[in-house]
C-alpha cells in the first residue's frame, strides 16, 4: 500500500489529509492500513478516559490501583511509539524531546 502524509493532533485524537487549525502536531506518512491502527488507539485511549474520569468520583479507589489509568497510560505509549516510527524527521526529534518513550523504544 502506497504511504499517504497525514497530520496528527494527540489531544484531540485527530488524523487527517488535510492541514487545517492546529492538527499539524505531529506530521506522519503511513498506509491506510496503519492510519486505522492508530485511530483504534486513539478510540481506546478515549475510552480509557473515560473509565479514569468515574473512577476519579471513587475517592476509596487510589490512582495508582487503577486498571483504566495504566490501559490509557500504555495504549498511549504505544500511539506516540507508531507516530515515531512513521514520522518525519521533526515529529520525531519532537517526540524525543518529550521524553515520553524512553530510550529503549526509539
Amino acid at each position: 500500500m502506497e504511504k499517504k502524509k497525514f497530520y496528527v493532533n494527540v489531544g484531540a485524537g485527530e488524523i487527517s489529509q488535510e492541514k487545517y487549525d492546529n492538527n499539524e502536531e505531529f506530521i506522519i506518512h503511513a498506509t491506510e492500513d496503519e492510519v486505522a491502527i492508530l485511530r483504534d488507539k486513539f478510540n481506546l485511549m478515549h475510552e480509557a478516559g473515560i473509565k479514569t474520569f468515574f473512577r476519579a468520583h471513587v475517592p476509596i479507589n487510589p490512582y495508582h490501583n487503577d486498571r483504566s489509568n495504566d490501559y490509557y497510560d500504555d495504549e498511549m505509549t504505544q500511539a506516540y511509539q507508531m507516530i515515531y516510527e512513521l514520522g518525519e524527521a521533526e515529529t520525531k526529534s519532537h517526540i524525543e524531546q518529550m521524553g515520553i518513550l524512553g530510550d529503549e523504544h526509539m
